[in-house]
């Protein structure tokens, strides 16, 4: 663990994946593109430390956008079908995925039942979009990976990693499917497209 930043400790710096604040956003965009969303399904791994951070975002925006927030939970595929099948009992419902260990194993598996219950969901990489799901906000991940072969550059040529303070993301991708969108019905506001960083046709 990092305490300072802007001078990291030891040996140990790099690039900050994590921005907890991004949580609330993915909830305003899922309202946005589905505008009768009144809950959404939390879908977890309780085993990763980061999740309580999200939600706590999340929580914050729901109570502005009047949804009710349902934590599920899950490690396992039963227990990510078993969600699915209790959620999507009632209507006017959306997902939000955490990027959590569970949640990137098992994706496939989570974006085939969003679309097998026309659930609108939200997921934190692109990789999630460009495999079928509907929308993603989040860290650029190859970009993040180029900067990383930076620092461990400079790191080989002599410079101390305390020297070298942990950078915080500061640009976040919209994707948007909308081979998806038209499979479950939505229509995706030109705003909203106006603003993605890419549309998968």
């Amino acid at each position: 663990m990092v305490t300072n930043l802007a001078r990291p400790e030891g040996n140990i710096t790099g690039f900050n994946n994590f921005e907890f604040a991004t949580a609330g956003k993915w909830l305003s965009l899922l309202k946005e593109c589905s505008p009768g969303l009144t809950r959404a399904a939390i879908i977890f791994d309780p085993g990763s430390s980061p999740y309580a951070m999200y939600v706590r975002a999340i929580e914050a925006a729901a109570r502005s956008l009047a949804v009710r927030l349902i934590p599920f939970p899950v490690q396992s595929d039963a227990e990510i079908e078993r969600a699915f099948a209790e959620f999507a009992t009632e209507p006017d419902g959306g997902i939000v995925a955490l990027p959590t260990f569970s949640v990137v194993l098992r994706r496939k598996k989570i974006i085939r039942l969003a679309a097998q219950h026309r659930l609108p969901a939200m997921y934190p990489y692109r990789f999630f979009v460009a495999e079928g799901g509907l929308m993603s906000y989040g860290t650029n991940l190859p970009d993040l990976y180029r900067q990383a072969a930076s620092y461990v550059d400079r790191i080989l040529k002599g410079e101390k990693p305390v020297d070298l303070p942990v950078q915080q993301q500061t640009k976040f991708d919209l994707v948007i499917n909308l081979k998806t969108a038209r499979a479950l019905g939505l229509t995706i506001p030109e705003t909203l497209l106006a603003t993605a960083d890419e549309v998968i046709q």
